[in-house]
C-alpha cells in the first residue's frame, strides 16, 4: 500500500473527512468528528510508514503478540490503539481489516442521531 492507496481507501468509506490537526505532518482520518486513523505523511516519503488505527483490546494483544509490525499506538492509548508499520510482516489484507475496523470502532461509538446523518450524507 502507498499514500494514495491508504488516503482513498480511507476517504472511501461513508462520512470520513481528512484533517492536519496537529501539524503539516499528521494526516488524520475521522468520522463523525473522531479520530480513526492518522499517519505521518514524512513517514510515507521515507519508506516507513505507520497508521494508528483503533482496536478491540483483546484483539489488539493478540495482533502485538503474532506481528512484529503492530505495536502498541505511538502517542495513543496503548489500550485501545496499534500502530501498524505499512512495510512489514501485517499482510495488505489484513491492513485494510485493521482500517475497516477502527472506522467501525468509531462508527459505532458515534450517536445514533450522528451516525444517521453520516449515512445519510452521501
Amino acid at each position: 500500500m502507498n499514500i494514495q492507496q491508504f488516503y482513498e481507501y480511507c476517504l472511501a468509506k461513508k462520512g470520513v473527512t481528512e484533517h492536519f490537526p496537529f501539524d503539516d505532518d499528521v494526516l488524520v482520518f475521522k468520522v463523525g468528528n473522531k479520530m480513526f486513523a492518522l499517519s505521518s505523511v514524512k513517514s510515507w516519503e521515507k519508506e516507513e510508514a505507520a497508521i494508528n488505527l483503533k482496536c478491540d483490546p483483546e484483539r489488539a494483544l493478540e495482533l502485538r503478540a503474532e506481528y512484529e509490525g503492530v505495536q502498541p499506538g505511538y502517542h495513543m492509548s496503548k489500550q485501545h490503539w496499534n500502530t501498524v508499520s505499512v512495510h512489514s510482516d501485517v499482510p495488505l489484507s489484513l491492513l485494510k481489516e485493521l482500517i475497516d475496523h477502527s472506522y467501525e470502532l468509531i462508527f459505532k461509538s458515534l450517536t445514533k442521531k450522528l451516525q444517521a446523518e453520516v449515512l445519510a450524507s452521501e
